[in-house]
């Protein structure tokens, strides 16, 4: 391995809606995981690039064949396309970075847990030609590092495509130590869409409009107010109450989020549980949605009660604990990759 001076060491956040990247010369970056190209030579001398990315790409959609190329955290399987686009989204976070001209890249990559069994080939062959070296890690995993909780703490990483649990206890979390699920950001706007076409069968909206009402007013619990959102309905602009839709949607995820937590503490050695009870903590964008730990706290009363805090930077703990990974590795745990 190269000297730590010749080496740009990244950790990435590749998440299913937003994916992101800390690096060992200070840069910070976010983009939505989206991946257009243009659809004809029309469009491409309308947006005037060979590809875009991000909040760019989804701007520019009805000119693209647009590619949100992660589902549930894992790189979409039988879509060439879609692998293509991780691959043009993992160079275009590690150009963001400003690696210079022959420095090496080694990249700490996080993913769901379930994707350390069933998708490491695929990301294997995403990263190659990019980095040089590279260790996937559980996205859980890498909060907890990046916080230094490294010993009874459960870290549970609400993402779009995924939910994933960790418990640490001091060494590399087991298969046994760690979860996902198939709830989070996405569940919920899907979750909503069907709720609002039901309210107003002749209203007109998208998924992407869907998306930007949850997160400008999700909320578990008591609302904060009415949620009144615009869109047409039979072809006139209207405003309409989705006040009781999206708590319903936001409150879905609550009740599986809630029995895997309990059911992963009752795995815990029965003399630490307390302490790993009283030390939880929420990240990705699920851990902002307002009244959401309060409502696991709330969970955690049967068995005697618990505290559930939120990391401090939702956007950017999974990609710096990343780059804490990638700082201390030995040598012997990267992987490395031919060109």
């Amino acid at each position: 391995m190269s000297g730590k001076k010749d080496v740009l060491h990244v950790g990435i956040d590749l998440g299913t809606s937003r994916s992101a990247i800390t690096a060992s010369n200070g840069a910070h970056h976010v983009v939505e995981s989206y991946v257009g190209w243009p659809l004809d030579m029309v469009a491409r001398k309308v947006v005037k690039k060979s590809i875009l990315f991000g909040a760019e790409a989804l701007e520019n959609r009805p000119m693209l064949d647009l590619h949100r190329p992660l589902e549930r955290g894992l790189i979409k399987q039988g879509s060439a396309k879609d692998e293509e686009a991780v691959h043009e989204l993992l160079k275009h976070l590690i150009s963001l970075a400003g690696r210079k001209e022959g420095q090496s890249v080694h990249a700490v990559v996080g993913v769901p847990a379930e994707a350390l069994r069933v998708s490491r080939q695929h990301l294997r062959a995403a990263v190659k030609g990019i980095a040089d070296a590279l260790l996937i890690v559980s996205e859980p995993f890498a909060v907890a590092y990046g916080m230094d909780a490294l010993l009874h703490t459960m870290v549970i990483d609400i993402g779009a495509g995924t939910t994933d649990f960790c418990v640490m206890n001091g060494h590399y979390p087991t298969e046994d130590d760690q979860r996902t699920l198939t709830h989070g950001g996405d569940s919920i706007d899907e979750q909503l869409m069907t709720l609002v076409k039901a309210k107003s069968p002749d209203g007109r909206f998208s998924i992407h409009m869907v998306r930007e009402w949850k997160e400008k007013h999700s909320f578990v619990g008591s609302p904060p107010g009415p949620v009144i959102v615009r869109f047409p309905v039979k072809g006139k602009p209207a405003d309409v109450d989705i006040t009781a839709e999206m708590k319903k949607a936001c409150e879905s995820i609550v009740g599986p989020i809630a029995e895997t937590m309990l059911d992963l503490l009752s795995k815990v050695e029965p003399e630490y549980q307390e302490k790993v009870q009283r030390n939880i903590v929420l990240a990705g964008g699920g851990s902002q949605l307002p009244g959401f730990a309060a409502a696991l706290e709330k969970s955690l009363a049967e068995i005697g009660g618990g505290r559930v805090r939120t990391v401090d930077d939702p956007v950017f703990a999974g990609s710096n604990g990343g780059l804490a990974i990638a700082l201390d590795a030995p040598e012997g745990d990267w992987e490395p990759l031919s060109a």
